[in-house]
């Protein structure tokens, strides 16, 4: 399994300077981020290759080698991290809920330059109050998070991160989204086939950490432990990590509501996408269609 990248960073910051909020013991912190990594890639067995996608869409919108980015549903920050490693002079702001997962990332990645966690629940209109930003922001990330919101509340997290972005800017969604099984129930089923082969063949018969295995020893690191009574008081119970918003369509919707000029997939294999979507501007609407050809031949004169 790939591990955790290093990447660019700068001495730790002194105590007093520490940003709010629980964090966990660096060595400790980066052995349970590995670990997370390679639960994750129990979903998505090409997890490495849509973040290196990611990434990639990131650095051609943007225009800049400085990117400014915010990852929703952020988990310990391995988007920010990778993030990060490719484009050092970025800023990524990374924001979760969970004390525990504020916590890895603070632990493993405090000393990252340009990276910086925000404890915020998207479920509450006042999550952006909290992000800090000094410009509008250049992309808005995910990966595998926002299936948990209500569809209603996605919009209006969607509709938030429009507001966050310039104009141009990208939104940048990786996760498992279901087909419409009324609409092609044939398609809907080869999508669920594929992913579920492919990941016979990367994982094979043995499987490693699941989801529920890390979360039940995670919870139980005794250098976790005042993150972990951070997070029964606010009352955590494993209902945020619910697929309430898992369809494709959802998605689409909630963007086109949320005033996205484009919204498509750029990558997918079976039920696994990479969904993006654009803000409007006037540079992108005035730029000419160009023809292309598949076999990089010049394009025949008329």
């Amino acid at each position: 399994m790939p591990a955790t990248p290093s990447v660019p960073s700068t001495p730790p910051t002194p105590a007093e300077e520490q940003p709010a909020g629980v964090s966990a013991d660096r060595r400790i912190a980066q052995r349970w981020t590995q670990r997370w990594d390679r639960q994750q890639e129990e979903f998505l067995p090409d997890r490495e290759a849509l973040f290196d996608a990611l990434i990639d869409v990131v650095q051609e919108s943007a225009g800049r080698t400085d990117p400014l980015v915010v990852d929703l549903g952020c988990g310990p920050g391995s988007i920010g991290a990778r993030l990060l490693w490719r484009l050092p002079e970025a800023t990524v702001v990374s924001v979760d809920a969970d004390p525990v997962l504020i916590a890895l990332g603070r632990g493993a990645y405090g000393d990252v330059r340009g990276l910086r966690f925000v404890a915020a629940d998207l479920r509450r209109p006042e999550w952006v109050d909290g992000l800090g930003l000094v410009r509008p922001v250049d992309a808005v990330v995910s990966s595998t998070a926002l299936h948990w919101l209500d569809p209603s509340v996605l919009t209006s997290v969607y509709t938030a991160a429009a507001g966050l972005l310039r104009p141009g800017g990208v939104l940048v969604n990786c996760d498992e989204f279901e087909r419409d099984q009324g609409a092609a129930p044939t398609l809907a089923r080869l999508d669920r086939a594929l992913l579920t082969r492919h990941k016979a063949r990367r994982l094979g018969t043995g499987h490693g950490e699941g989801w529920y295995d890390w979360w039940e020893r995670v919870l139980a690191e005794p250098a976790f432990a005042t993150a972990v009574a951070e997070r029964e008081r606010q009352g955590f119970d494993g209902e945020h990590h619910s697929d309430l918003s898992a369809g494709i369509e959802d998605h689409r919707t909630a963007l086109r509501d949320a005033g996205f000029a484009e919204v498509g997939t750029l990558w997918r294999r079976g039920e696994v996408q990479l969904l993006c979507a654009v803000t409007a501007s006037p540079e992108t609407a005035a730029v000419p269609a160009r023809r292309h050809t598949h076999n990089n031949a010049p394009v025949p004169r008329p």
